[in-house]
């Protein structure tokens, strides 16, 4: 077993490669701001304003990478989250900033309201319950609103039920036939996403997110909420978060065609930084092993906060 294992063999017999083709940039765009701000719990990433947004998305171009999703902060929050949709909000508006300046670049947004409202949920609520057939136009409305502004794929993360068929349709009736789905179909209540919610400013006012986000004792049960979105529709597919769930990526490739991503999360990304930090581990060596594993696992596209060191790396 050892003959191929010499350090100039190893590449030639390699099975799982990872590329930069594969990797997604998270994009923090806080329309509050003048000047970028470093997220405490992530260490070495930050929110940037809007007039920032188009140098750093060119930056990142200039080290090969080419996919980006975006997340807004917003200057004003609501019960339904309206200024999630409206065609000069955060979004819309680093949309058009990054389109101008990067005809190229592959532009994915964050369809939810979490960011949004001021309960910090995923949709609409009445009497502390999130309501879902209520909330379905309103994500409906804001994934119309972001293909109106440029982007090439719509990412729905909030986990209601026929989400991605009232996207479709939506998207279909305006004339958006083209723009693509990535769905956020397997996306587990889990604690892996405790610093995502201080750089989106995303925490919820009250309860949880368990009524509508799946059981991570659960793995079946994403095979059923995939199967849903494509039916419904989906061109892409997700499993988040990644480390901890690699079974389910695995059971997901093994079972569909479409192409599969996986959200290697904020806390995945904290930790590695944390115990970087403390001398204890080779941060961008865990790094590239964590994302190679997730590849290895079955995914095509990483969502990753280490997508900056790693291009340096590849």
């Amino acid at each position: 077993m050892r003959r191929l294992r010499k350090d100039h063999l190893r590449p030639l017999v390699r099975e799982s490669v990872l590329s930069l083709n594969d990797l997604i940039v998270p994009v923090f765009v806080d329309e509050r701001i003048d000047s970028k701000v470093e997220i405490p719990s992530m260490p070495g990433y930050y929110r940037f304003s809007l007039k920032e947004v188009a140098d750093e998305v060119g930056r990142a171009m200039e080290l090969g990478l080419r996919a980006f999703i975006f997340f807004g902060i917003p200057g004003r929050k609501d019960e339904v989250g309206s200024s999630a949709f409206g065609s000069n909000d955060v979004v819309q508006k680093a949309v058009r900033e990054v389109k101008r300046e990067y005809e190229d670049a592959v532009v994915i947004t964050d369809v939810c309201l979490c960011e949004y409202t001021s309960h910090g949920h995923c949709g609409v609520v009445r009497d502390k319950r999130i309501l879902n057939d209520e909330t379905l136009p309103i994500i409906a409305r804001v994934a119309v609103s972001h293909a109106e502004a440029g982007a090439d794929i719509v990412a729905p993360s909030g986990m209601m039920d026929g989400m991605v068929k009232a996207i479709r349709k939506a998207l279909d009736g305006e004339g958006f036939e083209d723009i693509a789905i990535m769905s956020y179909s397997a996306k587990y209540a889990s604690s892996f996403y405790g610093p995502f919610r201080e750089a989106a400013e995303s925490g919820y006012s009250f309860g949880d997110r368990r009524s509508y986000q799946m059981d991570f004792h659960n793995r079946r049960e994403a095979i059923r909420e995939v199967e849903l979105d494509v039916e419904e529709g989906a061109d892409i597919i997700m499993v988040k978060p990644a480390l901890a769930y690699l079974d389910v990526i695995r059971d997901v490739r093994k079972r569909f065609e479409l192409p599969l991503a996986a959200y290697n999360v904020s806390g995945e990304y904290s930790m590695v930084k944390a115990a970087e930090r403390l001398g204890w581990m080779d941060g961008k060596a865990l790094a590239y092993e964590i994302l190679v594993a997730i590849k290895r696992a079955g995914a095509d596209l990483i969502i990753t906060y280490h997508a900056y060191e790693v291009a340096k790396m590849l």
